[in-house]
Formats: structure tokens, sequence, C-alpha cells
């Protein structure tokens, strides 16, 4: 065993414990989604309160290992190392300032609206692109991240990877945007 190997081993851990956050991040947001009254909303909105403490923990390692892994083995003009970098760095930027964001709104609305049936404005919110795009975009990224790694191909490659990557989250977390149906028919017939 060796110094690498176990910084490698870290690497993969905070790999595991971001991915680990993200999938508990999204069956949060998918059960708020489908929550009908505060008491079903409640607990997933707590849950993904203390499930986001996790990826602060998954960036740093991510970070600090590979550091150590690009000056130990490769060096810092690697395309694929750059570009992955500037990706984990949208990720540690976007997840906080907009999903945050959004999910603390959310958090709002539903201590407004009290006990008993969600109202319009938190049911609107748990769909609110602000909350689902980073998600999913973020996962996207980090996908593009893991090609970028396991493939270490040029500048070109490396950015189209991590672009498409953001591409599909976006596509994917807009299916899931949008108003409750019965919003949106609620507005149809009042503009009628």
């Amino acid at each position: 065993m060796n110094t690498y190997t176990t910084i490698l081993f870290l690497h993969i851990v905070s790999f595991a414990i971001g991915l680990g956050a993200a999938s508990m991040l999204a069956l949060c947001l998918f059960n708020l989604r489908a929550a009908q009254t505060l008491a079903d909303a409640v607990p997933w909105g707590a849950a993904a309160g203390k499930v986001e403490k996790g990826f602060p923990v998954a960036i740093v390692g991510l970070y600090a290992t590979g550091i150590y892994m690009t000056s130990d083995v490769w060096t810092w003009d690697s395309g694929w190392i750059v570009v992955s970098i500037v990706g984990l760095a949208v990720v540690s930027l976007q997840g906080p300032l907009v999903g945050g964001r959004a999910a603390h709104k959310l958090k709002s609305a539903l201590m407004e609206n009290g006990p008993g049936q969600l109202g319009p404005v938190p049911r609107g919110l748990a769909r609110h692109p602000a909350l689902w795009i980073p998600e999913f975009a973020n996962i996207g990224i980090v996908l593009g991240i893991v090609w970028n790694m396991t493939q270490k191909p040029g500048t070109g490659e490396a950015i189209a990877a991590v672009v498409i990557g953001y591409a599909a989250g976006v596509l994917f977390a807009t299916r899931f945007t949008g108003a409750p149906a019965e919003v949106s028919t609620g507005a149809a017939e009042s503009s009628a």
C-alpha cells in the first residue's frame, strides 16, 4: 500500500458521500413534490436539511484528494483536470446558492402554510426549477467529471462531457417542474 492508493480510496469515498447525499436529496425532492399536506412534507423537508450537510464534506474531500493526486501523478495543465476543477466549482456554488435558496423559500412557505392541505405557494415551490435543476444538473456535471477521470480526454472532450452531463441533468429536472395539475387547471379557468 502506498500513499497514492490511500488518497485514491479517500477520493472514491468522498465521491460516494456526495453521490449518497445527492440520491437522498433526490428522494426528498420527489416526496416533497408529491406531498399533499404539511404532515406529508415535513419529514422530507427535515431529511433534506440534514442531507445537505454531506455535500461540503464530499466537496472538500474531492478537492483535497484531487489536489494531492494531481500533484503526485499528473500535471496541472492537463485539460481534463482543469475542466473537472471548474465543474466541481460549479457544483460547489450552484447547490447552495441556487438550490439552497430555493429550499429555504420552500421551508418558509411550508411554515407559513400551517397544518392541513398544502396551498398553491408551497406546492408550486416544491416544483420550482431552482429547486430541481441544481440537483440534477450537479449530478450530470459529476458524471461528466467521472467520465473525464476514467477517460482522461483532451480539453475539448472534457468540456463536452461536463456540458452534456449538465444539459442532461437540466432536461431530466424540467420533467418535474411546473405547477401542479389542479393549480394549472384553476389558473386556466380564471383566465377564461
